[in-house]
């Protein structure tokens, strides 16, 4: 599970021990969580869907805060990461990021996002994740800022290469 925002410079603060208690007061099981950006591994019975739904209401109702929250199962992250598009390219796996999508993007979407891109960095759309290779960093990057902005039509959230391969860890702890 994927929070959007969170711990990022004063804003949206969560403390990580303070949100593995009240996820697992609402009943989910297994929870741990990731560095301090919003990146939990849980189990549960219901759908990701609803496992969204109602862990973005818990963080509003216990915490006070607009969370948008993107749900991965265990397999969804093995195939993102079975996946690689840009394995063979991605020599940084801090400049290599995924951003995890509520849904697929609109095609054009991604096209604008494509022309964005300076002639060093790439992007493949591959269902609801985009692979991005920022090899010169994300700091100047137009792609970059795409990418993070709320302009894509669906619910977004970036993870560099080596948090999406540690979390898949985490499931299998």
């Amino acid at each position: 599970m994927l929070l959007r925002g969170i711990n990022i410079g004063s804003r949206n603060r969560i403390a990580m021990p303070q949100l593995r208690e009240a996820l697992a007061e609402a009943g989910f099981g297994e929870v741990k969580t990731h560095l301090q950006s919003g990146n939990v591994v849980l189990s549960s019975r219901a759908s990701p869907e609803k496992v969204a739904r109602k862990v973005e209401r818990l963080i509003a109702d216990r915490f006070g805060l607009d969370v948008d929250v993107v749900v991965r199962t265990r397999d969804e992250l093995a195939e993102v990461v079975r996946r690689n598009p840009l394995g063979k390219v991605a020599t940084n796996p801090k400049r290599y990021q995924v951003s995890f999508l509520d849904a697929e993007p609109d095609p054009e979407v991604v096209r604008k996002l494509a022309d964005l891109a300076v002639s060093s960095e790439q992007l493949v759309a591959a269902g609801r994740e985009l692979y991005a290779w920022h090899p010169d960093g994300i700091g100047r990057s137009k792609l970059w800022a795409g990418l993070a902005g709320r302009g894509l039509g669906v619910t977004a959230t970036a993870r560099n290469w080596t948090t999406v391969t540690s979390l898949l860890e985490l499931a299998d702890d």
